[in-house]
């Protein structure tokens, strides 16, 4: 599955729009971890326990997306974006969406390279 964030596929054409995608998932942390989180938002820097909670909401709503547009028959996402909102404190929704689209190479040129929406985002699949 390609994803990428720009409208275009360079090396591919667009054969098909199938329509928008989406994956949502709603995460929070957990007590234990909002009390090691706040032991390192006393002492600044990263607040790591955060991080990990966001990359994995991140991931997990990508994955989704990409199961969406597989059901309903894509091999590509193009224009694919994250949201993110605070539902309540400690809970945040991610959305990740896009267009779904049956790509294929232009001119028997095969495989392109492609800019990917971004290193957590298992370019490849």
């Amino acid at each position: 599955m390609l994803v990428v964030t720009t409208n275009e596929i360079q090396g591919y054409r667009i054969v098909r729009h199938l329509g928008l995608v989406r994956g949502l998932t709603v995460r929070s942390r957990s007590v234990v971890g909002n009390l090691g989180a706040a032991v390192q938002i006393f002492f600044g820097g990263n607040i790591s326990v955060y991080t990990k909670l966001a990359e994995h909401a991140r991931q997990e709503a990508f994955d989704l997306l990409v199961e969406h547009a597989q059901s309903m028959g894509a091999n590509a996402v193009v224009a694919m974006r994250y949201d993110a909102n605070e539902i309540a404190a400690a809970v945040t929704e991610v959305l990740a969406y896009g267009s779904a689209v049956v790509v294929e190479p232009v001119g028997g040129s095969g495989s392109a390279t492609t800019e990917t929406a971004g290193p957590w985002t298992g370019a490849g699949r």
